[in-house]
């Protein structure tokens, strides 16, 4: 049996991360957690653990770090910024641009339904009007659709990347299942919360298929989902160790295919670009844009400016990295 996961506090000194890639549709990264006990065995993130001194193995499942001030120190930044501006929120709002929670870990993760951090944030981030978007791969973002109503939400982006039951119980051994992530999907977009489907990581011989492709699709269609975000697997060199073991234990004729065509942490153009342009053409035909609408909920004004994520949701559209997940701030 597996050992329970540990939760150690710490303190932040800054939760707010810039994002300088010009590639990310967001400005901001937040995490209110380090690690994530989802366990994910494609997980990117996996690597961060190092900042801590630990091995990029299981223990970002097992050890979980909670940012137990996060939303003092979100609103201590954000109060500084605000004040330089002489309280002018509509500006705020203009020059932050779009913060992203859930960028390196799920921030509604099980954790979160008794420590709140990720809704004390939120709570924060509606008080200054801040453009949000979220990604996780949990329906306990339900809890919190009364704050979500009252936010400057860009997205909600919910991860669904197969409806292969096998798949998801050999490769995401702790998440909420896909039909339950729809179901979110639904429920948020009828209520009224800009939401998405964020189809990542894409695994190469697993969930892409034309007809998994086409049936990942269908669903997003199917339960309100306003936009589909294709992305291909990444793996670097300390996740590619982790991420092979779990091909070997569960798909073993795959672990030679995987090395070829992971010679780095990126596929080739060759397998990536054929793939996007089938996956665009499958949401295209249901009417789904390849990415979040850039529109915030009603109650605002605003509009913001986002970048192209037709290639994917970490993708850059002007790199060789086209399609394909990259690193973020943690």
């Amino acid at each position: 049996m597996r050992t329970p996961p540990t939760f150690e506090n710490i303190s932040a000194k800054q939760v707010m991360n810039k994002v300088t890639s010009p590639a990310m549709p967001f400005r901001w990264s937040l995490n209110p957690y380090r690690g994530c006990t989802h366990g994910c065995s494609f997980c990117y993130a996996r690597t961060t653990h190092t900042y801590m001194g630990m091995t990029p193995d299981d223990s970002f499942r097992q050890h979980i770090f909670i940012k137990e001030n996060a939303a003092d120190v979100l609103e201590a930044q954000l109060a500084r910024k605000l004040k330089a501006l002489r309280g002018n929120y509509a500006k705020l709002a203009e020059e932050l641009g779009l913060l992203n929670i859930g960028t390196a870990t799920d921030p509604y993760q099980p954790i979160e339904a008794r420590r709140r951090e990720t809704r004390k944030c939120l709570e924060v981030l509606a008080r200054y009007h801040v453009p949000t978007s979220i990604t996780t791969r949990s329906p306990l973002i339900l809890r919190d659709l009364d704050i979500l109503q009252q936010m400057n939400v860009h997205s909600v982006n919910i991860s669904v990347n197969t409806l292969d039951k096998a798949v998801w119980r050999n490769l995401e051994p702790a998440t909420p299942s896909p039909m339950k992530r729809l179901e979110t999907v639904r429920a948020l977009a009828d209520a009224g919360v800009p939401t998405g489907i964020l189809m990542a990581p894409i695994l190469p011989f697993l969930t892409d298929s034309s007809e998994q492709v086409h049936e990942v699709v269908a669903a997003a269609a199917e339960y309100h989902s306003g936009f589909v975000i294709p992305s291909v697997l990444r793996l670097n060199p300390e996740v590619k160790t982790w991420f092979l073991r779990i091909i070997d234990q569960h798909y073993p004729e795959l672990t030679a295919k995987y090395r070829q065509l992971y010679r780095g942490a990126y596929a080739p153009q060759s397998y990536v670009q054929p793939l996007m342009q089938s996956a665009k053409a499958v949401m295209h035909k249901f009417g789904l844009a390849a990415g979040a609408t850039g529109h915030p909920m009603p109650r605002y004004g605003l509009t913001h400016e986002r970048a192209d994520t037709s290639a994917g949701f970490e993708g850059s559209p002007d790199s060789s990295n086209d399609g394909v997940q990259l690193p973020l701030p943690i």
